[in-house]
């Protein structure tokens, strides 16, 4: 009988009306075969429609129910009261029930809504303002509010993967939802919306044409940090703990990281091997993936060059650029050995036979291996030496500007930035002292930038160019890192005597080049690096007493170059 189509008290609900409109058709045939079976009349929109149709599923048209074609495009389809109402009717309300009687509009008991795929969409490269403004869904967005804040008569359906549980219960109660099930589905469907207008709402608060910077003293507007700051993120995974075994912890991501396929991200790696993931692993991986990325965004890997970078408690440890992946790998370790041992690695090219087999070497250990791909013999080898190391796959390296801000918690809210993007240029570096340098001293300090902009400030890199023939093919590496101190002629002497540790012979040579995330308050940090052989030093400048520290290197011949960034990290 119209408006009267559900029990006339809360608790279960026969579905004898069910309108699908879906974005995504995985499953949905099933799910309509399943709903016919039970006697469900099915009421279907455009795309929907037609794949019922295919299947040989009776349905029925949107337009039969609205008395209205689909127009615009598209645009306008499901927005009428004869939809709208029949999913608000409070089903135990007279007031509620003669209305419907009157306005001929039955009652709809189930909706299965997936939206327009914005955020897949804004995460193409390429995606123009136009065609991401299409993937803006309206009407799906209205049913399913409408259905959830009715959810004691309604069910509301987001998401293949739901489909499996509604057919159970469904089966199991002779075609009747229970209110736990509606009620758990509601809360879902509130979450979808609330993140697709979050994901809007981000996207919208960019402007237009708006590229990362790329000059060392960007300008930043307003409208870079929006007055309310809405976002949300999808559970990926539940780690086995936080910091410390006390602290549960699980990780999130953005919904333009689910199901990318070309932006990396820790959050967003595939596990091939080993133990379950933990807070740390992740955090150090997202480390380890942002050291090669701003390689790869500076540009300064070469054709068949491989870089890679070894993460230890939040600190690059080891750091190489060389023409296989075995090569770097092999001097990353060699740049602290003590501290690689247990470390997480990011390598920006294939894995191969080779490279296994170096980090299969007796005495070599690591919780984590991050790579775009991995070759069948390396996977072999590698699992053969742990069936507890971690093994990643993460999209090819090309980017490091897929996040544009920075978001950090404190108590009580967060702290907002612009992520430090902006490459290296030696191009417009200052030579303030001493000999002209090189290209390659230029390449190798800029590689230098780089690793030091991943260390927690107060920071000093040291490193040099390695190996001039065949048989050691050359590639820039960390020497010694002196990280996270609260001074800077303490980070001088901690990475100094890091390289005196484990590279003594190089330091000797007088090749190394020391690069500093801010400038020199004093020269006794530079007056250190000197005396320990350092021939080239590197950074922003900007001290009063930068005079001094040109003056000491001049008296040395030592080369004093000044790249106008800070790049402090806490």
């Amino acid at each position: 009988m119209l408006g009267q189509s559900s029990p006339v008290t809360p608790g279960l609900v026969r579905i004898r009306r069910a309108l699908l409109s879906v974005s995504d058709k995985a499953g949905v045939v099933d799910l309509a075969r399943a709903l016919h079976a039970l006697g469900v009349m099915l009421i279907s929109t455009g795309g929907t429609a037609r794949a019922l149709d295919a299947a040989g599923i009776p349905n029925t048209s949107i337009e039969s129910i609205t008395g209205l074609p689909e127009m615009m495009d598209g645009r306008v389809k499901t927005l009428h009261p004869a939809v709208h109402a029949g999913l608000l009717a409070v089903r135990d309300n007279p007031a509620h029930a003669a209305a419907l009687r009157a306005h001929n509009i039955e009652p709809i008991d189930l909706v299965c809504i997936n939206l327009y795929p914005f955020a897949q969409t804004i995460a193409k490269p390429g995606t123009t303002r136009d065609e991401a403004i299409e993937q803006i869904d309206i009407g799906g967005p209205s049913m399913l509010r409408s259905g959830a804040k009715n959810h004691a008569y309604v069910a509301v359906v987001t998401a293949p993967e739901q489909y499996a549980t509604l057919i159970a219960e469904l089966q199991t109660t002779g075609g009747c939802t229970t209110p736990a099930l509606r009620a758990k589905l509601a809360q879902e469907a509130f979450a979808t919306t609330a993140r697709y207008d979050a994901a809007i709402a981000e996207y919208l608060s960019i402007p237009a044409n708006n590229p990362p910077a790329t000059h060392a003293t960007p300008e930043t507007t307003d409208n870079n940090f929006p007055q309310t700051l809405t976002r949300t993120y999808e559970l990926a995974q539940r780690l086995r703990y936080g910091e410390n075994p006390h602290q549960a912890a699980a990780v999130y991501r953005t919904p333009a990281y689910a199901g990318a396929t070309v932006i990396p991200g820790a959050a967003s790696t595939t596990q091939l091997h080993g133990k379950e993931l933990s807070y740390n692993n992740l955090a150090d991986a997202a480390g380890a993936l942002d050291c090669v990325q701003r390689l790869q965004h500076a540009g300064l890997l070469q054709e068949h060059r491989s870089a890679a970078a070894i993460i230890k408690h939040a600190n690059p440890c080891g750091v190489a650029v060389a023409p296989s992946a075995a090569l770097a790998i092999d001097r990353a370790i060699a740049g602290d050995p003590t501290a690689s041992f247990g470390g997480i690695l990011a390598c920006t090219t294939t894995i191969d036979a080779l490279a296994a087999e170096r980090l299969a070497t007796p005495g070599t250990f690591l919780e984590v291996i991050i790579a775009p791909t991995y070759t069948a013999e390396a996977l072999a080898i590698l699992k053969a030496k742990s069936a507890n190391i971690r093994i990643l796959a993460v999209p090819a390296i090309t980017s490091t500007t897929a996040d544009r801000l920075a978001l950090r918690t404190i108590p009580g809210g967060l702290l907002l930035q612009e992520r430090d993007v902006l490459p290296p240029q030696p191009s417009t570096w200052k030579h303030a002292a001493g000999p002209a340098p090189n290209a390659d001293t230029l390449h190798a300090a800029a590689i230098l930038e780089c690793a030091v902009a991943s260390m927690a400030s107060n920071a000093v890199a040291l490193g040099c160019i390695e190996g001039t023939n065949s048989t050691n093919a050359p590639c820039t590496r960390l020497l010694g890192a002196g990280l996270g101190q609260v001074d800077r002629v303490s980070a001088c002497r901690l990475a100094i005597e890091k390289a005196r540790q484990f590279s003594p012979d190089l330091l000797a040579m007088g090749k190394a080049i020391a690069t500093s995330d801010a400038f020199f308050p004093f020269p006794d940090g530079p007056a250190l690096l000197i005396d320990a052989g350092v021939k080239v030093i590197v950074h922003p400048g900007g001290s009063k007493r930068d005079d001094e520290t040109l003056a000491l290197c001049n008296k040395h011949n030592v080369t004093c170059l000044l790249t106008g960034t800070r790049r402090f990290k806490h």
